[in-house]
């Protein structure tokens, strides 16, 4: 089996993807060459449509800063994809540095987007006139103050780096502005046969009626069938300004008559209504 994921080696995107392979039935016999790099989330998500691997492991969601909004808007702009299992990851952001260097003197700071958001405070009081450079991922970071030999480059990574380039060090603790921190990834399988026959938790998007007490109407719908909503994102539709997309997870079984029911008449009560998956929580 083959996961597509935003590489290169040792980005948090790798980890999940390896973590996926283990409980795919692989076990601790699994080869790292099954784990397959790409530059960026829409690559990724191509590699599973085109059939250029079995899968993908993607974030959604991270607990800080709520929804990873590109790979929404790629789930849901996908013809075929669906999350068909999930993990949640901790997430260990470390300061790799080269020795020697003040932090005071470190002038700019590769990463990701979300772990540069993620150790603001840090940033701020440590190296508060360094410039934040954003990069494609974790490890693309790391691999880019590693080309500055003047010293004054540093990069956020994870605890598991297993590569560390000459010269420099990790710093001891999590950076993190919050050090309970954790990203849920999805793997992503093209075809809903690959959905499960049950599992605790789905995924889906509605769009309501663009006029007063739609969402509401939504929840109520939610409400009146049981089902505990465990998390709801907007995000504006395109090329209809005004119009949102509401991104929901919700604790019911894919399996269940009862969850044939309820989607039934979210699909006859909103304009727009597409399952994203469906996966249990470890």
């Amino acid at each position: 089996m083959k996961i597509a994921y935003l590489g290169p080696e040792d980005s948090y995107s790798h980890l999940a993807a390896e973590t996926f392979l283990k409980t795919e039935g692989k076990g601790a016999d699994y080869g790292r060459d099954e784990c397959i790099p790409f530059r960026n989330f829409s690559e990724v998500f191509r590699a599973v449509e085109t059939g250029r691997t079995d899968a993908a492991a993607v974030p959604i969601e991270n607990s800080l800063q709520g929804g990873v909004l590109q790979n929404l808007d790629l789930l849901q702009a996908s013809d075929d994809l669906f999350a068909v299992r999930e993990s949640l990851l901790k997430i260990d952001h470390r300061l790799i540095y080269r020795k020697g260097i003040p932090f005071s003197d470190i002038g700019r700071v590769y990463s990701h987007r979300q772990a540069l958001g993620q150790c603001s405070l840090f940033l701020s009081e440590k190296m508060p006139f360094a410039s934040l450079k954003e990069t494609e991922s974790t490890a693309f970071g790391v691999a880019r103050a590693a080309e500055d030999f003047s010293g004054k480059s540093a990069a956020i990574a994870g605890a598991h780096i297993s590569f560390i380039p000459d010269g420099f060090a990790v710093s001891d603790e999590c950076i993190s502005d919050e050090k309970n921190n954790f990203t849920q990834f999805l793997l992503l399988k093209k075809g809903r046969e690959n959905l499960p026959v049950s599992g605790s938790r789905i995924f889906f998007s509605a769009v309501c009626p663009h006029r007063p007490g739609s969402l509401l109407a939504l929840l109520q719908i939610i409400a009146a069938h049981g089902v505990n909503m465990s998390k709801i994102e907007s995000r504006p539709v395109k090329d209809r300004p005004g119009d949102y997309r509401f991104f929901i997870e919700a604790e019911t079984d894919v399996g269940s008559r009862e969850f044939g029911a309820f989607f039934r008449e979210m699909e006859e009560k909103t304009l727009e209504c597409k399952l994203l998956g469906a996966y249990t929580r470890a």
